[in-house]
């Protein structure tokens, strides 16, 4: 027989807290006031009367929701409205009142046309150096193509878009669904069409210090000194074979940084058995980088569904920031 009980909500969330409910572990080293705050320093809310719309600290908290689970606006309007734990971290257990799709899609781009991506990436950074975890051990880099779902244009209509041109013959509502921005590359013998982003993390605690989002046709190499951060305690530099510039490396290393990027061996010059155990080495070294992409993939970061470079930008920063929030729950609790 099933058991009944008037204090079944109160008992489940007393269960979710001994089952270990990672939304409840970031509320506590999370300061999301703090971060509220610099999105509306950055994109202020217009008041345009009507009903008042939520505060942006909750925006804020359902937007790193969706980043962590990788939810569109309506699986994330589902989710709110059936899932306990999201309503308990949204403050939303006795509300009447939940966001819908179309309020997620709205604030998502408030902060899109103002560009605050960045300045979210940058406030959490800044709570990650307040508990402590600074830059240290040095970088490593890495880039991922992250596809978008494809474009159907003839031959023609290819040619204008590279041009910058629009085809006369789309409608507005083609045009609203063409990616325009997005750009085929090869990578290993397959086509990607879409993104790419490049990131540093720092050896020490695997914490994205700095991400480059551009098209996916753009090289690795051009992306690095882009994504070098400066603060880092180290001036050792690890990359992979993509990153090979030898006039690049000469500048850094007269700058100072200790470049250990891996060699590329070239049509029939294989390499020696000294560069291969080097390649070895430097490969123990950035493998540490390539869990944060794995994470970042189970968060539902290899796959967007949004058209335009500063759409796709805002959300692979977005996601970069919850990975580092993320990453700061397990580093507390591992502590």
């Amino acid at each position: 027989m099933i058991k009944e009980s008037l204090f079944a909500a109160e008992e489940r969330e007393a269960k979710l807290d001994c089952l270990g409910d990672m939304l409840q572990v970031m509320e506590q080293h999370v300061d999301f006031k703090a971060l509220a705050a610099e999105v509306d320093q950055v994109a202020p809310r217009r008041e345009r009367g009507g009903r008042p719309p939520f505060p942006t600290e909750l925006m804020v908290r359902a937007l790193i929701l969706q980043n962590l689970y990788g939810l569109s606006d309506e699986q994330m309007e589902y989710q709110v409205l059936d899932r306990l734990s999201f309503q308990r971290f949204l403050g939303l257990r006795r509300s009447s009142q939940i966001p819908d799709r179309t309020t997620f899609w709205t604030f998502r781009e408030r902060l899109t046309v103002a560009k605050a991506g960045d300045a979210l990436f940058e406030a959490v950074h800044r709570q990650l150096a307040q508990h402590g975890y600074i830059a240290r051990g040095g970088h490593m880099m890495d880039a991922s193509l992250v596809p978008v779902p494809r474009q159907h244009v003839t031959k023609e209509e290819r040619q204008l878009i590279k041009q910058q041109a629009m085809p006369v013959g789309w409608k507005l509502a083609q045009r609203r669904q063409k990616d325009t921005e997005a750009t085929w590359t090869q990578k290993q013998g397959k086509s990607t069409f879409g993104y790419k982003v490049s990131v540093s993390a720092d050896r020490r605690y695997k914490l994205i210090r700095k991400v480059k989002v551009s098209t996916a046709s753009e090289h690795d190499t051009l992306h690095l000194e882009d994504v070098l951060d400066h603060a880092n305690t180290s001036r050792d530099l690890d990359g992979d074979k993509g990153y090979v510039d030898g006039s690049r490396e000469h500048r850094l290393k007269a700058r100072g940084w200790r470049v250990h990027i891996q060699h590329k061996a070239q049509k029939g010059k294989p390499l020696s058995a000294c560069q291969e155990r080097r390649n070895t080495r430097i490969a123990r070294v950035r493998a540490r980088v390539e869990h944060v992409f794995a994470t970042l993939a189970q968060m539902g970061g290899k796959r967007l569904q949004c058209i335009g470079l500063d759409r796709a930008t805002f959300q692979l920063t977005g996601k970069a920031a919850t990975y580092n929030l993320r990453r700061l729950c397990s580093l507390r609790t591992c502590s």
